[in-house]
């Protein structure tokens, strides 16, 4: 067999396979959005700083310019780099059984 005449095969077959795939994909319904809120990291005792990131983030481009956020990246940045974030402790593991 040519091989010019195999390779057009081949390049049909995968033509008609991915008009196939997008025509299926095409049918399809689309899915919902969820209806679910997103779950907050912290609810109780929340960070002000973190609280702070979100009004910023909030304000979108004007957040760049403001004061407040300004200081508070600043602080954030500190508390990344530093290593003195707060962190959560480990649980304690769970006793090992010995037989």
């Amino acid at each position: 067999m040519d091989h010019k005449l195999l390779a057009r095969i081949g390049a049909i077959i995968f033509v008609a396979i991915a008009v196939t795939m997008t025509a299926i994909e095409m049918s399809r319904a689309p899915e919902q959005p969820r209806e679910e809120p997103v779950s907050e990291i912290e609810r109780a005792g929340t960070d002000p700083l973190l609280a702070e990131l979100r009004r910023c983030q909030g304000l979108g481009a004007t957040g760049a310019e403001d004061r407040d956020c300004l200081a508070a990246w600043a602080e954030n940045r500190r508390r990344f780099f530093d290593g003195s974030a707060r962190t959560i402790a480990p649980a304690d593991p769970a006793p090992v059984e010995e037989n």
